[in-house]
């Protein structure tokens, strides 16, 4: 969950990915520091960070059922934060890298995993820097709940498609724009639920999925897959399905 703000979104469809000035992160400080200063609370299931907790099994159940069997995978988890998907991933057998410009939440991942006793690696740079270390090193990458947080979405998911081998998956999620996504994503899960501090999200950053799909696409993956996820106020559920108009996640593979 590695974030920054936005005022583009996503590149448009047919477009290319914008560019950025040569050397310039595709982050933003301030979004870092707003995570960095809940680092400590990442594995608290009861914290701020309660609905990852809560969607974690959804997310590792749907990478692995298209994916297949983790055990003996090479794996980046891009935007990993404290580490609950890389090492959930890391717990299934999988060889597991996570990746993250905050430098506390890495220091949480690390302990929380000597702790548990999963073996993950955690390193702080970008993806954009890791692809050009590592093209085409890894069997899956997951970008989970991180795009609608950096200036330039478009540019994460190039580098997500050149780490991953030709006919590796590449998953996705992320918010989706429109008015029920910020009356759901911001207003009531930011100010009346009270899921998520305020601030957590912009909405000028959520991204349609034909945005997304244009952006995966112009990176050379193959759009496959999408579904939505969806949360239950009452019975405090989230659940996949067709809905996609505010969270929904995409699989994707490589061109091979």
């Amino acid at each position: 969950m590695t974030t920054a703000t936005s005022t583009s979104g996503a590149a448009s469809a047919g477009s290319a990915p914008p560019s950025r000035p040569q050397g310039a992160a595709n982050v933003d400080q301030a979004e870092i520091d707003k995570f960095s200063a809940l680092a400590a609370r990442w594995w608290d299931p009861n914290s701020e960070f309660k609905p990852l907790h809560a969607i974690n099994p959804l997310r590792l159940d749907w990478v692995r059922g298209l994916a297949g069997p983790l055990a003996g995978k090479h794996v980046l988890d891009v935007g990993c934060g404290g580490g609950i998907l890389a090492e959930s991933m890391a717990a299934d057998g999988a060889v597991v890298t996570g990746i993250d410009l905050a430098e506390k939440s890495l220091q949480v991942a690390r302990l929380h995993g000597l702790e548990s006793g999963v073996t993950a690696t955690y390193r702080a740079i970008s993806a954009e820097q890791l692809a050009a270390e590592e093209p085409g090193a890894y069997d899956i990458v997951t970008c989970m709940e991180m795009l609608e947080h950096v200036p330039e979405p478009a540019s994460v998911v190039a580098a997500c498609a050149q780490l991953a081998k030709p006919g590796a998956w590449v998953f996705f999620s992320t918010l989706n724009r429109n008015f029920k996504s910020f009356v759901q994503a911001i207003l009531a899960a930011e100010y009346v639920l009270r899921l998520l501090p305020r601030g957590t999200h912009s909405y000028e950053n959520f991204i349609k999925p034909s945005e997304l799909a244009s952006c995966a696409r112009h990176a050379g993956l193959d759009v496959l897959r999408m579904t939505g996820m969806r949360y239950n106020p009452v019975t405090e559920h989230y659940s996949l399905g067709s809905d996609t108009s505010v969270n929904y996640l995409l699989a994707t593979r490589r061109v091979a």
